[in-house]
């Protein structure tokens, strides 16, 4: 479509208003994607036969029409024929004049006036062919008297589009447009599409945003002249016969300057944004620059983008801060470093550009920074002196936009000898920063996104003790190598009553937000449980219900395991999750343990059984989610295998046994060429030690207030034995405070006292009234309520639990240091 022509208005008339044009827009692989009614009519093919053909079959041309054919006999040489635009070795509009081959049907068409127009975007097209009949043209009276105006009636622009159909497009052109009405828009769009005719109304009110002169773009003749006038010149021929070559010659650098900037800009989009780390990206978009564009590149950013995190809304002012991500220049190395080194961050007062930039989201040009410039730039560095790097430079300053926010800008500089920055510079370089800060900004939000998906793992994964009672433990945590990187596996250990560990892995099926969500629930539900002492079997069974009654449509496999280092037994409980490996110290040798798998919580409705397995000092349980054994593609068995061989090699501390399963698997996995791990990976080791018989003592109280001192001096000489004197006073006191509540509160028919010395003393007083005891606030004159208060004063730890016959309260005291 165009709005206007090089002569002015246009008459409305049959001929001047309406030129039957051929419309053919070529795909990507040269095949015809639409032929439009005056395509028929000019190359004699319909629509259903060309549509789908490669159009080299139905525009067979070539050359241009000799020189003394009339009436156009001046339209010699008139650049690239179609067949180079057809066969896309040219990347710019171009216009010519060609010869059919092949003659139509009824008839041989010779002169053909054709404009070829290069589309980019998202769609499939890659070439806009438009062609007239010459003779039509010459015989409506636009012939040899304005034949030097004919090609140049071509479209000014074109509108590229996915030509999903002319509704579409009709919407479009009021964007261009805005005088133009939604109606108005329908007709053109049919006429162009369907009839060939472009519309040639002359409009004073709107602007066309580009309507170049394609007669620019005629290489083939601007050479021919060129060539005349150095013949002119070696014959001796006046200056004059140098004009047309003169000409020609600044139109072509006029036009290679445009192409140049094109062609650069679409180089620097390819060359950024091959990853998403903000890092290489900063890193990508500086080299892209220098020294093509620029010889000095510094990229600044707000301190909240290279951190990760969100900034407060509006134009930032004197205060905020600008940290200095990259430097790249030409110079000899070293120069800068020392002045303006990367990682400083620092504020712009208003009198700079860089300020003027950063504030007005616009491009900032200073042709050259004049010695006030400079020293006014150099105020803000103390101690150095960046004068000498900047004075008399040229120098351009670029905000960094994306979606209306400023999050940074680059200072690009270049060298006495090169030319200054100019108005084309600018708004190449505004382009180009464009691009760059939708790039950083995508960048940017994958790190703000990552950090948060991290923050919310790290805060659900639990920060287990190394050192339980009874035995060692070590963990690790691996995410996915998706881009959603919050996964739902989880682990967790429980402190129990009685010196026990309640061991847990468990895996929330599917990634993201949602999975990691739900992962939270589980965890919390299972430590809430395994306080309550619940058996395994039970405790699944409860989670289970819940899972129904949180309605949520997730599946969860589940592993918990109970160790009694004093029984020197596992009791164990699964839902649908792998098998825990058990690593035998006596002789090494490593074993699946054969449990009853169970159904995955959130089934529902389905029974779960557990199994008691003796263990002895120094056997290792081995617990893991199926991220690390099973690999898409490959069988899990093969996973398993490695796994429980893995497992049995000897290693200098658990945490080295970890690594060295983890690295075991991924050395299998990369092997079988499986392209490696993509699910997260929850793994738990523990060293069961068990607690040595020694290292217990037990006695059976009767429920009478005489037994309160018959139990301070069993404590005494217990940890006499256990060379634990410094305990004794306070240890004493504290169970005397824990009987008498037990004789005095509780219906009890019985009380039993428990010290266990294993890395800290743990002291349990159970009995059969399941009512748990709770702490009180007592005033100076009350009478009760002082007992517990005194145990959680003076206890590193302390707590209740009901059991399967009652209920244990037990404290724990820190060993003395040797």
């Amino acid at each position: 479509m165009v709005r206007g022509t090089p002569d002015g208005p246009v008459a409305h008339s049959a001929v001047a208003g309406r030129i039957p044009l051929a419309v053919v827009v070529v795909d990507g692989a040269g095949l015809v994607s639409h032929w439009s009614v005056g395509a028929r009519r000019l190359f004699g093919y319909a629509k259903e036969e060309a549509v789908g053909r490669p159009v080299g079959d139905l525009l067979p041309v070539h050359g241009a029409i000799p020189e003394n054919h009339e009436p156009y006999g001046a339209y010699d040489c008139l650049g690239p024929d179609l067949e180079t635009s057809l066969d896309r070795r040219i990347s710019y509009p171009a216009a010519g004049r060609a010869r059919l081959t092949e003659p139509e049907p009824g008839g041989t068409r010779a002169d053909v006036l054709w404009w070829a127009y290069p589309l980019i975007g998202p769609g499939p097209e890659r070439l806009l062919v438009l062609a007239a009949d010459a003779a039509r043209l010459a015989a409506s009276g636009r012939g040899s008297a304005r034949g030097e105006q004919v090609e140049r009636i071509a479209p000014g622009f074109a509108l590229h589009t996915d030509f999903p159909g002319a509704d579409e497009l009709a919407s479009r052109l009021p964007e261009i447009l805005p005088s133009m009405s939604v109606g108005e828009s329908s007709r053109i769009v049919a006429q162009i599409l369907e009839l060939g005719y472009p519309v040639l109304e002359f409009s004073q009110h709107d602007r066309v945003p580009v309507t170049p002169d394609w007669g620019v773009a005629r290489r083939a003749e601007r050479k021919a002249r060129r060539e005349r006038a150095e013949r002119a010149a070696a014959h001796g021929l006046p200056a004059s016969a140098y004009a047309a070559g003169a000409d020609d010659e600044g139109e072509d650098l006029e036009y290679a300057a445009v192409r140049e900037r094109l062609e650069f800009l679409n180089e620097v989009s390819g060359r950024i944004g091959s990853s998403l780390d903000l890092s290489h990206t900063i890193v990508e978009v500086s080299r892209a620059v220098v020294p093509r564009f620029t010889d000095v590149a510094g990229t600044y950013l707000r301190e909240q983008v290279v951190a990760g995190e969100g900034f407060p809304e509006g134009p930032p002012d004197e205060t905020t801060l600008w940290h200095r991500v990259a430097v790249e220049h030409t110079d000899e190395p070293g120069r800068w470093d020392d002045v303006v080194p990367v990682g400083e961050s620092m504020p712009f007062p208003a009198h700079t550009p860089f300020f003027q930039c950063m504030t007005s989201g616009d491009p900032v040009l200073v042709p050259r920074i004049t010695e006030e410039m400079g020293n006014a730039i150099a105020s803000q560095f103390e101690k150095r002196d960046i004068r000498p790097l900047i004075n008399h430079r040229s120098m351009l300053v670029v905000p960094l936009k994306a979606r209306n926010v400023v999050l940074g800008f680059m200072i690009l500089l270049r060298h006495r000898e090169r030319p200054v920055f100019n108005d084309m510079d600018r708004v190449t370089g505004a382009e180009l920063a464009a691009r760059a800060g939708l790039v950083l900004d995508n960048a940017r939000m994958y790190t703000y996104q990552e950090s948060v998906a991290d923050t919310l793992q790290d805060s659900m994964l639990p920060h287990i003790q190394p050192r339980m009672s009874g035995c060692d433990i070590a963990t690790r945590y691996l995410p996915g190598t998706l881009l959603g990187r919050v996964g739902g596996d989880w682990f967790d250990s429980v402190k129990l009553p009685g010196s026990r560990t309640a061991l847990v892995v468990g895996d929330v099926m599917g990634h993201g937000l949602n999975s990691a969500a739900m992962m939270g629930q589980m965890r919390t539900a299972v430590q809430t449980m395994a306080a309550l002492d619940l058996p395994p079997e039970q405790l699944l069974r409860n989670l289970d219900d819940l899972a129904q009654r949180l309605g949520e449509h997730y599946l969860a496999t589940c592993l918990y395991a109970v160790y009694d280092p004093i029984a020197g037994e596992l009791h164990l409980a699964n839902a649908g999750h792998i098998p825990p490996v058990l690593v035998r110290a006596e002789d090494g040798r490593s074993e699946l343990l054969d449990l009853p798998t169970g159904a995955p919580i959130g089934v529902g409705g389905v029974p779960f059984e557990s199994v008691r397995v003796r263990v002895a000092p120094g056997d290792r349980l081995l617990m893991c989610t199926d991220g690390l054994v099973e690999v898409r593609g490959e069988d899990i068995g093969v996973g398993l295998a490695t796994l429980t061989e893995s497992a049995a090699h000897p290693a200098a501390s658990m945490d080295e046994a970890c690594d060295t399963i983890i690295r075991a698997l991924a050395a299998t996995f990369a092997d079988a060429g499986s392209g490696g791990r993509k699910d997260d990976v929850a793994l738990l080791m523990a060293r069961l030690n068990g607690i040595a018989a020694e290292n217990v003592a037990h006695w059976r109280l009767a429920v009478d207030p005489s037994e309160v001192g018959r139990a301070r001096e069993l404590v005494r000489e217990q940890l006499r034995a256990w060379s634990l004197d410094a305990l004794g006073d306070t240890a004493e006191l504290l169970v005397s405070e824990l009987v008498t509540n037990v004789v005095r509160h509780s219906r009890s028919t019985r009380v039993d006292l428990r010290l266990v010395h294993a890395g800290a003393l743990l002291c349990e007083v159970e009995d059969d009234d399941h009512a748990l005891p709770t702490l009180l606030s007592a005033g100076p004159g009350d009478e009760f309520g002082r007992g517990l208060r005194v145990v959680s004063t003076l206890a590193k730890e302390w707590g209740t639990s009901r059991t399967n016959s009652g209920k244990t309260v037990w404290f724990e005291l820190a060993l003395p240091r040797r």
